[in-house]
């Protein structure tokens, strides 16, 4: 038996419109099959028979008989099967007094959840993405019921809600947000240690040292092969106004927060027209034309920057750390034995000012839908997984079976926990990931993680330079005009980069265009929300 210590402190298918296939897990129900169906208003046209209030006949199974409730979820793709006969979900259906059908999209994808939703064949509680424009017309249609009845009876989950009062529209709770690195990061500058020891360099701590850094990574041999192979920088090709490989430069430069800025006359404005944008687009326009950027940036995504960090093309690249320390060390070393690396706070600009990761303001967001027979029993079932109770069941199994007390000390049982969908060496529950819970949030790494120390240490430096937003969620209007101005960002962003446009100019030009393509009305609506705080 493999036993690990910690100190004590498939499934019915459901078939989806174009035949989508969802993982469902369920004791004693089956998931019928989802006809294909289509699907701004007031949030009053329920699309769905209307939920009764909290009675006291919907609340307890009176009858002694478990109340069916069907959970759709996209889960994460990181955790493991749930298998049926899952004796943590059989755990949950004693507790609680349900039977319990948990239905997880393939590979954590939202739009299947969404096209099961616009089929008409609603579950009971769904969890889709925070803050888009299919959960938004969850709401607008009616789909899914306030939540602001069943909050007294369920004080987890009020406490939850309140603490994201923000989400509330016009006072009420749709559904519970989870919203990812909110107030935690996991992202730094990650570097090849053995290079900066080959060339006698520290880690940078200025936006100067970052750039002598890189330049010594791209033309002073850093991996002492003799040839000319190597480049200092490269990240993920940039997709939105929302992320750019190069946010560390224009935090540097003293942009204050993540989302907005504010002018002269405290109104908001998009955040490249701050004063620190020109200055930061010439600092990096200048790594760009000294050779020291992947030429091929505007093409990666994550799995191929990485693939270029671990085969040593690259010596620098923003990435994942916690879980990720020990992945990210290994991959290296597979083809340079002696290999390190390197990670600390964002470079600090002329003022000392610096940032790496912005605030968070997308997730998950958790409904009970117009269709559910039995909303003050689902609303009990939230208030469990968001509950101290939940999360110790999911991270810690049942005693006696998935885990064992030893005076101050809980020790796992490994195989036992790899019949019930706990991923191994620690980890939780697959219900435990995406929904509710990441690991990163709650700061947890189990004890066997052989780099547990460091993965801590990378949490408390990538929150340390996690930059606030200024206005906590996004408007209607965002959701709505996001694609076409993020597009307008993309473009002019590159075309400054490649010296297509100069800065100056474009980003004269950059304003003039986002703001006439639906920025002026993105605008006027968070002016409204800065303004009513």
């Amino acid at each position: 038996m493999k036993n690990f210590v910690i100190r004590k402190k498939r499934m019915t298918g459901l078939l989806l419109a174009a035949a989508v296939a969802v993982t469902a897990m369920g004791c004693g129900t089956k998931a019928d099959e989802a006809p294909a169906s289509s699907g701004e208003s007031t949030g009053q046209e329920a699309q769905a028979p209307a939920a009764e209030s909290g009675s006291q006949e919907n609340a307890s199974g009176a009858s002694g008989e478990r109340v069916p409730i069907r959970w759709l979820t996209t889960g994460d793709a990181a955790a493991e099967v749930i298998k049926d006969g899952d004796r943590i979900i059989e755990e949950i259906n004693n507790r609680l007094g349900i039977d319990l059908t948990v239905e997880i999209v393939p590979e954590g994808n939202t739009e299947k959840v969404n096209v099961a939703m616009a089929s008409g064949d609603f579950p009971d509680v769904v969890t889709g993405d925070y803050g888009t424009s299919a959960t938004q017309q969850w709401i607008d249609d009616g789909m899914v019921i306030a939540l602001n009845d069943y909050m007294d009876a369920n004080p987890d989950m009020k406490a939850w809600l309140e603490s994201y009062d923000w989400s509330a529209i016009n006072g009420s709770y749709f559904g519970i947000p989870f919203i990812t690195q909110y107030n935690a990061a996991n992202a730094l500058i990650i570097m090849r240690q053995d290079w900066l020891d080959n060339l006698g360099m520290a880690y940078p701590e200025t936006l100067d040292d970052m750039k002598a850094v890189l330049e010594a990574f791209t033309f002073d041999d850093p991996d002492g092969n003799g040839q000319n192979d190597t480049y200092g920088y490269s990240a993920e090709k940039i997709s939105s106004a929302n992320s750019t490989p190069f946010d560390w430069v224009f935090f540097g430069n003293g942009l204050k927060y993540a989302d907005y800025a504010l002018d002269a006359n405290d109104n908001v404005i998009p955040w490249f027209e701050d004063p620190s944008f020109i200055p930061s687009m010439e600092y990096i326009k200048g790594l760009w034309d000294s050779g020291v950027i992947d030429p091929e940036l505007m093409l990666n995504d994550t799995p191929k920057k990485e693939e270029k960090f671990y085969q040593g093309k690259i010596g620098a690249m923003p990435g994942a750390l916690f879980r990720h320390v020990t992945r990210h060390e290994n991959s290296l070393r597979e083809l340079n034995p002696d290999a390190s690396i390197a990670y600390g706070h964002a470079p600090k600009g002329p003022d000392g000012s610096y940032g790496m990761n912005k605030q968070g303001k997308g997730g998950k967001m958790t409904c009970i839908t117009a269709a559910c027979k039995n909303p003050a029993k689902a609303a009990e079932f939230i208030n469990f997984m968001v509950s101290e109770e939940g999360n110790n069941l999911l991270r810690l199994g049942i005693e006696g079976i998935h885990y064992t007390k030893s005076g101050d000390e809980i020790v796992f049982n490994e195989e036992e926990r790899a019949k019930d969908a706990f991923s191994p060496d620690g980890w939780a529950h697959a219900l435990a990931w995406g929904s509710f819970y990441w690991p990163l949030e709650s700061n947890y790494i189990p004890p066997t993680d052989p780099n547990r120390d460091r993965v801590q240490e990378t949490v408390e430096l990538a929150t340390d330079s996690q930059v606030k937003n200024l206005i906590n969620t996004r408007t209607a209007t965002e959701i709505e005009k996001a694609s076409v101005v993020d597009d307008v960002f993309v473009q002019y962003f590159n075309d400054m980069l490649q010296g297509k446009i100069g800065i100056e100019e474009g980003a004269q030009k950059l304003s003039e265009d986002w703001r006439s393509q639906g920025g002026e009305e993105i605008l006027e609506a968070v002016n409204a929300v800065y303004h009513a705080k």
